[in-house]
């Protein structure tokens, strides 16, 4: 019965606010206490769950099928929670904006929308779902109707998750001649052993991807996220907290595909590691809090995807649930923060103020050669120490090696700042920051694991799926072997640098400029599309005068 309610409830809400609710008070009261109870089904879901799956009854003997496993328990939850938080939060924030009652209707279409999609036992079912979030979306970032630059933006996203439907409606068909079903009890049933057609199951693995992809905002797909800044920030919040996550569940809800599919999760591993360092690197270019923080959530929907091609499954849905609910928060909060900036627009001089705009060097308090074995030995300890304390084996699978060694890169890097700011107190400015890092790492490491343990029971699941993230060991030892060289250097490079100015570090300054110009031009993406676009109405019209003509 809880499993229905997660969907009746939110559909209901949107009913009665289309034919009852006509004043504020009444619209954001149906709306958020149904918001409410939706989070209690949920929770109540979780909670007295037994390992049955659910049918909704419609008419007649026909009845809704639902899939109640423990990924779709955690994404209820998750989902219910970011949404009532989002409902709270509009109440006040849009009762000056026109349509209200519209924009909590649209709000609760989009959470059934979300739920059916992670509720559905039918792949069809889910596609549905899935197609009907990027309808609502559409309607939520171009809710303003006067402001053409929201609905051009809205538009561009639109299109972007169409593009991401059509290799997921192919996928689901070769799924359907692989296995024979679109149910998916009986797809996991059916994908235990191995795959009738190998060819199929791969490329079927390779379009799942990329209809990921597109709803994840991974390159080249990425321009829709940062660019949708124009809606209504608990959209925005919404958006960012849950429907980018949307990737990560789809990987998840297939996994059963990637027993047999090896080319998709080295796709993703790449695809997610470029849109990982792109992400995070143009985010800190940014003078737009709010496309900041949009960059942002590109970086760590590459690093969530890049955690799929891994093989770390599980870990990606610890990854979006934290990120969303971390994201959201961000978001809701941008606002305040950019009031406040402008009440009151200077920033205080303090050490991290000097470092980063004044380019003041105040002498070292540590010997730089002790810093340095801190900041390469400490973190890689603190890793290492996590994972054995939970019973890790990380030297078992290539994906948990470079999980860890991006561990070991994190924190060192955390350190190496530290050294470069050089505050007045560095010893407890360092031990603060193992410290955290530590807490951060175990918690990371402790949760992850037992999520694993939780999505995945059966270990002979996860230890084929990471077996197929494995590539060439030899292959795999140059990469990481050049990527560790590729980050020392670096360190040594940016030391070296405040040290001594002329020479070779000149060359690298004009370097350094030459590439902050592309960055700052966005690598050029958004004028290749727009190029693109050009080329398409081109095409278009000259079409459409064929066919006049004939």
């Amino acid at each position: 019965m809880p499993a229905a309610l997660l969907l009746v409830l939110p559909l209901l809400s949107a009913l009665l606010l289309a034919f009852v609710g006509r004043d504020q008070k009444s619209v954001y009261r149906i709306s958020l206490s149904f918001s409410l109870l939706t989070l209690i089904s949920s929770l109540a879901l979780l909670i007295l769950w037994e390992g049955e799956s659910y049918s909704l009854p419609l008419f007649g003997s026909r009845t809704l099928k639902l899939y109640i496993d423990p990924l779709s328990l955690v994404m209820g939850l998750t989902i219910s929670s970011i949404s009532f938080l989002v409902h709270a939060y509009s109440v006040r924030y849009m009762q000056d904006e026109p349509g209200y009652r519209r924009f909590f209707l649209l709000l609760d279409l989009m959470t059934f929308s979300i739920l059916l999609t992670v509720l559905a036992g039918n792949a069809l079912l889910m596609f549905v779902g899935w197609h009907l979030i990027g309808v609502f979306l559409y309607l939520l970032l171009g809710y303003e109707h006067q402001n053409p630059q929201s609905g051009r933006f809205a538009l561009w996203t639109f299109l972007t998750h169409r593009f991401g439907d059509i290799p997921l409606l192919g996928a689901l068909l070769l799924i359907f001649q692989v296995y024979g079903s679109f149910e998916f009890d009986k797809l996991y049933a059916s994908a235990s052993g191995e795959a009738g057609n190998t060819l199929m199951a791969e490329l079927a693995g390779v379009l799942l991807m990329m209809s990921a992809f597109a709803k994840s905002a991974q390159v080249p797909l990425h321009l829709w996220l940062p660019y949708t800044m124009g809606g209504p920030t608990p959209v925005s919040a919404l958006m960012h907290a849950g429907i980018v996550n949307a990737g990560g569940f789809l990987i998840n809800r297939f996994s059963f595909l990637f027993l047999n599919a090896e080319v998709g999760l080295h796709l993703a591993f790449w695809v997610g590691l470029i849109t990982a360092v792109l992400g995070s690197t143009l985010m800190l270019m940014q003078s737009d809090i709010k496309k900041s923080l949009g960059y942002s959530t590109v970086g760590q929907m590459g690093y969530m995807i890049m955690e799929c091609g891994l093989g770390a499954f599980a870990l990606a849905v610890y990854h979006l649930i934290a990120h969303g609910i971390f994201k959201a928060t961000l978001f809701m909060g941008s606002g305040s923060v950019i009031h406040q900036a402008r009440k009151d627009p200077n920033i205080p001089e303090d050490e991290i103020y000097k470092f980063l705009v004044e380019r003041q060097m105040p002498p070292p308090k540590l010997p730089w050669v002790v810093f340095a074995l801190i900041t390469v030995s400490v973190p890689l300890a603190i890793v290492f120490l996590a994972h054995w304390a939970v019973g890790v084996d990380v030297f078992k699978y290539q994906g948990a090696l470079l999980l860890l060694f991006f561990g070991w890169i994190t924190g060192a890097q955390t350190i190496f700042s530290i050294y470069r700011l050089r505050a007045q107190n560095v010893y407890k400015t360092l031990l603060f920051v193992i410290l955290s890092f530590s807490v951060v790492v175990m918690g990371y490491v402790v949760v992850g694991h037992s999520f694993e343990k939780f999505l995945y029971p059966d270990e002979s699941f996860t230890h084929r799926i990471y077996k197929n993230a494995n590539i060439n060991p030899a292959v795999f030892e140059i990469q990481a072997l050049i990527l560790t060289l590729i980050i020392v250097l670096g360190w040594l490079l940016v030391y070296y640098r405040s040290i001594n100015r002329g020479g070779l570090f000149e060359s690298l300054g004009e370097l350094r400029l030459t590439l902050y110009t592309h960055l700052s031009r966005e690598l050029y993406v958004r004028e290749l599309f727009k190029k693109l676009e050009g080329v398409l109405l081109r095409l278009s019209s000259a079409v459409n005068k064929y066919l006049r003509w004939v």
